[in-house]
Formats: structure tokens, C-alpha cells, sequence
């Protein structure tokens, strides 16, 4: 149930770059942070590449894309490999997308205690008990 939000800047400007960002990002999410992508929300940002500033010059100057990722998983749940493995394919595959990357593109993972963070008006903490519960064999009347 991760929530991304991932702001970018690339001189491609087609109106299916926005739908292709979501998809690829929830798509490695899914395969190397195994998190389900029927509750994952992606938001897309653009920034004008004359706007976003890296190394004291614009992107713009510099002819580069970037992008800065911001993903919220509850804490606990992926390995530092997994982590490492997410991190190096969202920047392969942001390049691949918006063309060549600026190195100072960002992503950040985000894990959030299941006590303060949900959806649906339920902790993951309160999620996770209760799939427990469900789970959890019954013992015989005496």
C-alpha cells in the first residue's frame, strides 16, 4: 500500500509520459519490493526543466533529465537488498523513459511505523492483527 510521488523533468513532453511513469514505478515496486499494486498510489509531478536547478546549473542549461522519488513502505518490510535492487532499477528504468539523467536524481524510501501509517481509515499495524487473527489456528472447546 505504498504512496509514491515522484516529480520529474525531461525534455520529452508527450502527453502518455505521465500514465508510463506510474506503471513503470508501480510495476518495480510490485516485482522487487513486493508490494501490491492493486492498493499503491502513484502521483506524477512535472517541473519545467528551467526550473529544477542541479550542480548550480539548470537542467535545461545542461541538457539532462532528473527526477526525485518519494516512496512510503511500512517499515520493516524489505531487505537492504531489496531496497539497493529498487533504487537501481528506478534509475535505470527513469532513464530509459525521460532520457539522459542528470546523476543528482533522487529516490528516497520511506518506512513508516504500521502504528502511524494506513489507508482505508486502518493502521497496516491494525491490518497486520487482523490477518493474524484470521490465520491463527482455534483451539478445541474443552
Amino acid at each position: 500500500m505504498p504512496l509514491i510521488t515522484v516529480t520529474y523533468s525531461s525534455v520529452r513532453n508527450e502527453p502518455s509520459l505521465k500514465a508510463e511513469i506510474a506503471s513503470a514505478v508501480s510495476d518495480l515496486t510490485a516485482r522487487i519490493l513486493r508490494k501490491d499494486p492493486k492498493v499503491t498510489a502513484v502521483i506524477v509531478k512535472s517541473v519545467d526543466a528551467a526550473d529544477w536547478f542541479a550542480g548550480g546549473k539548470s537542467l535545461a542549461e545542461q541538457s539532462l533529465a532528473s527526477f526525485w522519488l518519494d516512496v512510503h513502505v511500512s517499515e520493516g518490510t524489505n531487505t537492504k537488498d531489496e531496497k539497493a535492487a529498487y533504487l537501481a532499477a528506478l534509475f535505470q528504468r527513469m532513464g530509459e523513459l525521460l532520457g539522459p539523467l542528470h546523476e543528482e536524481s533522487y529516490a528516497h524510501i520511506d518506512e513508516v511505523k504500521g502504528d502511524a501509517y494506513g489507508f482505508g481509515g486502518l493502521t497496516q499495524e491494525r491490518r497486520y492483527i487482523a490477518g493474524q487473527l484470521e490465520v491463527a489456528p482455534r483451539k478445541a472447546a474443552a
